[in-house]
């Protein structure tokens, strides 16, 4: 290939050829530069692009093209590691070490630098492991595994200790901690060994006191869900049910003046949001609810921070029932028995939507202005509060 031409000596060419004489053709002063007519030709050509005197792109706009050229394949290339790494790392049961991503990225085509300045790795290590993947102490590890695994499948009721001394008998040496941790990765667990309880099996601590809980003449501790007025006694539970589609989760407010369901949330997950959002749409049903008590049982939900906040929010107290006592939340878990039976269980629902329709038509139209309640004097809880409100209203 070659050599290009320097740049002055191309500067001067196009000066003399621009500046020669009428009887003085291109092919001479070619001839006599010791260059090619035709790229004398070019020459001028961008030497009039330059001058502004043709239409073209200019050597400084061109430069600049090869610049964002550059920089736009370089950003691609750094979206293209940083996918692929989100990739790699949100896979199961992988060591999370990066360095055969980068093997893999330098075989698609994205430099060994540019990978190593997205995921801040050095390259010397790298370029160290790609001669020597294995290292030493990662055979000896193998080798431990191995014999460790030999004795398990020999004797699954031996315990870390035991697999250590047979791992030693066949030659592969190791404290009885490194016994322990080997075999702990690896699942290789007594069959004797005391079985692993969830943290779902331990109660978490209440984080308000039971105000609904009095105890009688006998000592004994019984709950009383009664209120005088509106808006003095909330209780809350949460509900769920299958679908084809995946569970769906209800979390109802209920005021015990009335009975009436004064808030509610439907979600296909049972976060804390599902029971802050239903307070908080009980509270825009209701108005005024500064010193009303919401009482519910001992869940996540409403042990939750974000619930604590709502309720300090809106000047409310909360209440706590114990755990594993539904009798605590007796008059809420009515309701949904009620619910149960008449919505949940009359049939099998394929959808979230149609199991959310029915049970919101439920509430609305028949619990709430159909179904007479005996303690309400034969009043369904709409008709009991709109009575008691003008009753109010009139003796005001």
């Amino acid at each position: 290939m070659p050599k290009p031409f320097p740049k002055e000596f191309r500067d001067d060419v196009v000066r003399v050829a621009q500046t020669r004489e009428a009887n003085v053709t291109l092919a001479q002063i070619a001839k006599d530069f010791g260059v090619h007519v035709g790229t004398l030709d070019k020459w001028l050509r961008e030497a009039r692009i330059e001058g502004g005197e043709q239409p073209g792109v200019t050597r400084s706009e061109s430069e600049e093209m090869r610049q964002l050229r550059k920089r736009n394949r370089l950003l691609e290339q750094e979206v293209e590691v940083l996918r692929r790494a989100t990739a790699y790392l949100s896979q199961a049961h992988l060591p999370k070490m990066m360095y055969p991503l980068v093997t893999e990225l330098a075989a698609a085509g994205i430099p060994v630098t540019v990978t190593c300045r997205v995921l801040k790795l050095s390259r010397q290590p790298y370029y160290r492991w790609l001669a020597a993947p294995i290292t030493p102490s990662e055979v000896v590890e193998a080798y431990r595994a191995n014999a460790l695994f030999d004795a398990h499948q020999d004797d699954p009721e031996f315990g870390h200790r035991l697999l250590a001394d047979e791992a030693r008998d066949a030659g592969e040496g190791m404290s009885d901690r490194t016994a322990w941790r080997i075999a702990s990765q690896n699942g290789w667990f007594s069959a004797f060994g005391k079985p692993k309880r969830g943290k779902a099996r331990r109660p978490g601590p209440p984080v308000h006191d039971d105000l609904c809980a009095v105890v009688d003449e006998n000592g004994r501790t019984r709950h009383v869900f009664d209120a005088d007025a509106p808006n003095e006694l909330w209780l809350t539970d949460i509900t769920e049910h299958k679908t084809a589609e995946g569970k769906l989760y209800l979390c109802a407010i209920k005021d015990v003046y009335s009975g009436r369901i004064v808030g509610y949330s439907i979600d296909s997950r049972m976060k804390s949001r599902l029971a802050v959002q239903a307070l908080e749409n009980a509270v825009q049903v209701r108005g005024d609810v500064a010193g009303c008590v919401v009482h519910s049982d001992r869940g996540s939900q409403f042990r939750s921070r974000k619930f604590r906040r709502a309720l300090t929010r809106h000047r409310m107290v909360g209440s706590m029932g114990r755990v594993g006592s539904s009798g605590d939340n007796a008059a809420m878990e009515s309701f949904f028995a009620l619910l149960q039976k008449n919505v949940l269980d009359r049939r099998s629902w394929s959808t979230r939507d149609q199991l959310r329709i029915a049970m919101v038509t439920w509430i609305e139209r028949t619990y709430h202005r159909r179904r007479r309640q005996v303690r309400l004097g034969r009043l369904t809880p709409i008709e009991f509060e709109t009575i008691m409100n003008t009753t109010v209203a009139l003796a005001a």
